[in-house]
């Protein structure tokens, strides 16, 4: 009979179940830039907690409106019914989107961000008249969450294997990962927008006929932190305009200051039709994600529409009063705190930082655009994964949170960091580095 607090209840996602019990790590409090461990000691959060907790933990006034709406009205249907806090969120929200993105879908995950973004590029051809248009185009190594959808669209080999043929009609681009040419990259690499083009080689295959949206992380997150080559995403842009390809940005991870801008189609000053988001939109304090669609593709939905529901898709808790509550008081703290701008103001700081590294025991390269870092290690021969997983281990042993994807170091610290953050994270990681074989 299983006790209330065996190990062996909770069957833990993306995880080495069977090595975590056998040497389980636990956090069991927050608070600004650090964890408290199960075992008593501090750990510095270097990745936000998992990219998502980016104006650091433990935040008062998200706590107290959590507290207060819970207080008010734990649920309220959003079928055929509303409550005004989801549209006071979805206003706010719209207000830090890029022009004409101002229709906001809300889900609670990155994952049925994605989904549900794919699902209205779908309703979208179909309503303009344009049906056959149902293919759908992601790149290899790209990660977009876990549903059917997602992992279709996904490149990350290791998500897929386990699930059969996935959606039909979907296809890749080539990734934009290329060492050869651009190790050691400060911001964007140099090389690589022709890789864009890729595109224009579907499009011939396929027929732009029948492709309905192309799908990318502005900078790809899960797979190990690949920044965009400059002029990279404007010419995937021009590419779908001249084809009348729905083009969607997956800024789960980039959106609300990662990059020093509310989006990253900001930063790199590429506009796509629809931005999917999660994660840092609450500050992860409750589960939430939302979908900001052109004005334009909304409309062309709606309107084509007969009278009734006009896209049949949604959540119980597409829109949860908590999880509003939670979104308005985290883009409060944005905003009073200037905290998208701070990753513009560390940046250099932060790159000189991550770039220490080169040379160090077993870096092949050192890349960052905002505050994400991404430090590669040359895998062990026969034994990929290992070595960065034994630098994770003993770094959270020695009070560092870091995230390792394959034998690559993804950072993504909370935005309210300081330099000295910067300096512990990167002494730690060299003094690891230097004792792993």
């Amino acid at each position: 009979m299983t006790e209330p607090n065996d190990l062996a209840a909770f069957w833990m996602p993306f995880t080495d179940n069977r090595g975590f019990k056998a040497n389980p790590r636990m956090f069991v409090a927050a608070e600004g830039m650090h964890y408290t461990a199960a075992a008593g000691h501090e750990v510095l959060d270097a990745t936000g907690g998992l990219w998502c907790v980016n104006a650091g933990h433990g935040r008062r006034e998200i706590v107290e409106a959590i507290r207060r709406t819970a207080g008010e009205m734990d649920f309220a249907p959003t079928f055929q019914l509303g409550h005004p806090l989801a549209f006071e969120a979805a206003s706010r929200l719209a207000l830090l989107m890029p022009e004409g993105l101002d229709r906001i879908f809300f889900v609670n995950s990155g994952s049925e961000s994605v989904d549900t973004a794919l699902k209205i590029a779908l309703a979208y051809q179909k309503a303009r008249g344009q049906g056959g248009r149902t293919r759908l185009i992601g790149r290899e190594r790209g990660y977009h969450g876990v549903g059917f959808g997602g992992i279709s669209v996904g490149g990350i080999v290791g998500n897929r294997r386990q699930f059969g043929t996935l959606l039909a009609g979907v296809d890749h681009l080539r990734h934009t990962h290329d060492l050869a040419k651009n190790a050691y990259s400060r911001g964007q690499p140099l090389h690589g927008a022709d890789l864009a083009d890729d595109l224009e080689r579907l499009v011939t295959l396929h027929g732009a006929e029948t492709i309905a949206a192309v799908i990318v992380e502005p900078v790809a997150g899960s797979t190990g932190v690949l920044i965009p080559p400059q002029g990279y995403l404007q010419r995937l842009r021009d590419i779908c305009d001249r084809h009348d390809i729905l083009l969607i940005f997956d800024e789960v991870i980039t959106a609300f200051g990662r990059v020093g801008c509310a989006t990253a189609s900001e930063r790199f000053g590429v506009t796509p039709d629809l931005i999917c988001m999660a994660k840092g939109l609450t500050n992860a304090a409750v589960p939430m994600g939302a979908v900001a669609v052109r004005r334009s593709v909304h409309d062309v939905v709606v309107d084509n529409a007969a009278p009734g529901i006009e896209l049949f898709h949604g959540y119980t808790y597409s829109g949860h009063p908590l999880a509003s509550a939670a979104a308005i008081a985290t883009l409060g703290i944005y905003q009073a705190e200037g905290l998208f701008n701070k990753a513009i103001e560390l940046e250099d700081y932060w790159a000189d930082a991550v770039h220490s590294l080169q040379g160090a025991a077993h870096v092949i390269d050192c890349r960052n655009i905002g505050l994400i870092g991404g430090i590669e290690l040359e895998p062990r021969p026969g034994a990929p994964t290992k070595r960065a997983m034994e630098v994770f281990h003993r770094a959270f042993d020695q009070g560092l949170l870091i995230r390792v994807t394959g034998d690559i170091i993804a950072l993504s610290p909370p935005l309210i960091l300081e330099k000295s953050h910067i300096d512990e994270i990167f002494g730690k990681l060299a003094a690891i580095l230097a004792t792993i074989e």
